[in-house]
């Protein structure tokens, strides 16, 4: 005869283990197969924007070219592929495969949650340019048509992300930026960036450091097969023809203007020199921009370098009564005109901001 009390515990945990496997909606089961799905359903968005990448490049998306871009081996692309156009997502043929317009119409919905979301990120938080994609990345699988609607209107509706790329509409309309690549464009003519591409990474974060975005001015100086020197940022650039085709220009705007003579980087100012802001970069975004303009640092201000630290870098300036401490990088989005000993004012009395 079985022991009651060997035989009450051992149903007590048979119960309790199907509990913890199958509980309604929080048991492991269920989180292991929401996940799978979940996987699943981002490998398909995935392979949605690549093909329409291509589509759009005018390349043909291969098995070779999804298994690359999305980190995957062939035979499962295969069976991938299968499964979207079961779902009327892709048509397959001898041709290879293209997207229907069920297809298209959610690609285009992928890419305009991943676009608003560098958008969101540019504007709104403190997080690193470098960071935008990837995190993008992560979040656009997460938005529906509704959130994303909702993420537009709190943004203004915007036509471009950060990079210059366009965002399509809630109806899948896009407005092409309509640049070329700097290495075509014309020498020593007034130009505006209005684009950056952010793939390969590598190549993307070298722009970065040189300071270049969207809206800049730029002009192009010299074009040999070796590089490309151009001026921006009030500085000279140099980089490969590889590197600089990830740029796209048009030409300046009329509206636009260059900065004119006199105005330069706050990041010039010896100690001793006064100057007065002028404007804030459009490279200057998010929290970051909102922490300058509570610190006063806006148009008209005026500020003086008084001292630079031990290392170079930061240098303290007086603002609005109070020494505030700028890294050079930040030094360089504050755009200022010099003063004069009969231009400078004394500071105010008036209660200084706090960094």
């Amino acid at each position: 005869m079985p022991d009651p009390i060997l035989l009450f515990t051992t149903t007590l945990l048979a119960v309790g283990l199907a509990w913890w496997l199958f509980r309604p909606g929080r048991g492991r089961f269920w989180q292991w197969r929401r996940m799978r799905l979940m996987a699943g359903r981002m490998l398909t968005e995935d392979a949605l924007k690549h093909i329409h990448r291509c589509e759009r490049q005018g390349h043909t998306p291969t098995i070779e070219s999804l298994a690359g871009a999305l980190e995957t081996p062939g035979d499962e692309i295969a069976r991938l592929l299968d499964e979207m156009a079961g779902n009327g997502l892709v048509t397959v043929n001898s041709n290879g495969f293209h997207l229907t317009p069920a297809g298209r119409e959610y690609a285009l919905h992928i890419i305009r949650a991943h676009r608003l979301w560098e958008r969101y990120l540019a504007d709104k938080t403190g997080f690193d340019e470098a960071e935008w994609h990837e995190l993008a990345e992560r979040q656009e699988h997460l938005l529906d048509p509704a959130g994303a609607d909702a993420l537009a209107s709190q943004l203004g509706n915007p036509i471009y992300d950060p990079h210059g790329d366009p965002i399509p509409t809630a109806g899948g309309e896009l407005v092409a930026h309509g640049g070329i690549p700097l290495p075509g464009a014309p020498l020593d003519t007034p130009l505006q960036i209005v684009h950056l591409e952010d793939e390969p990474e590598a190549v993307f974060a070298q722009l970065v450091a040189e300071g270049l975005h969207p809206g800049l001015p730029i002009r192009l100086l010299e074009r040999t097969p070796q590089r490309l020197r151009f001026w921006a940022n009030e500085d000279e650039h140099l980089l490969a023809p590889i590197v600089a085709a990830n740029i796209s220009v048009v030409p300046l705007p009329a509206n636009v203007k260059l900065d004119p003579a006199g105005v330069e980087p706050l990041a010039n100012l010896q100690p001793g020199d006064t100057a007065r802001v002028v404007s804030l970069s459009p490279a200057l975004r998010g929290s970051e921009r909102r922490r300058f303009m509570d610190l006063g640092i806006l148009p008209g201000t005026q500020l003086t370098a008084e001292l630079v630290s031990a290392g170079g870098d930061p240098t303290a300036y007086l603002i609005r009564g109070a020494l505030i401490a700028l890294r050079r990088e930040q030094a360089q989005h504050i755009k200022v005109r010099r003063q004069t000993a009969t231009e400078t004012t004394p500071p105010s009395n008036g209660t200084a901001p706090r960094a």
